[in-house]
């Protein structure tokens, strides 16, 4: 086999490898497009829910408390059929608003679970000589030397 031929070989064979692997892209709580149970507590407003009475797919003996789940379109309509995915046919279901979770959930969540830094905080740096948003150069600009 020539250099040639081996080298067209092991560029197919890497290209057939990249274009095989599976993507996987990881949304978790609190970002837009993620879909799954979230957790109310006392820390939100009360939640817009698609429909007023929680759907139940499996009668149970005992009732288990309700939750809330944001998912995407479709899957309240055709709650029995992905129910399972969730892990919730033995629950009462309460499926909230997109709009809902991401006008009002969404920035809460973020706020409480990722703050952002004090503006003007120990540490800030906004700029190359590390003056703390002072927004002048005290005559050490460009023109000035």
């Amino acid at each position: 086999m020539t250099k040639k031929s081996m080298f067209f070989v092991i560029a197919l064979f890497l290209f057939t490898s990249i274009a095989n692997a599976e993507v996987g892209i990881s949304v978790s709580v609190g970002q837009p497009g993620f879909y799954g149970q979230i957790d109310i507590g006392d820390y939100y407003p009360q939640p817009q829910v698609v429909y007023a009475q929680p759907v139940i797919i499996e009668r149970v003996q005992v009732r288990p408390a309700p939750i809330y789940l944001h998912v995407p379109p479709g899957h309240a309509k055709h709650w029995s059929r992905y129910c399972g995915q969730y892990g919730a046919c033995a629950r009462p279901v309460y499926f909230v608003r997109d709009t809902w979770y991401n006008d009002v959930y969404v920035p809460k969540y973020q706020a409480r679970h990722h703050p952002e830094p004090q503006k003007g905080g120990p540490g800030r740096h906004d700029d190359k000589h590390g003056q703390k948003g002072r927004g002048d150069d005290h005559g050490h600009g460009p023109d000035k030397k």
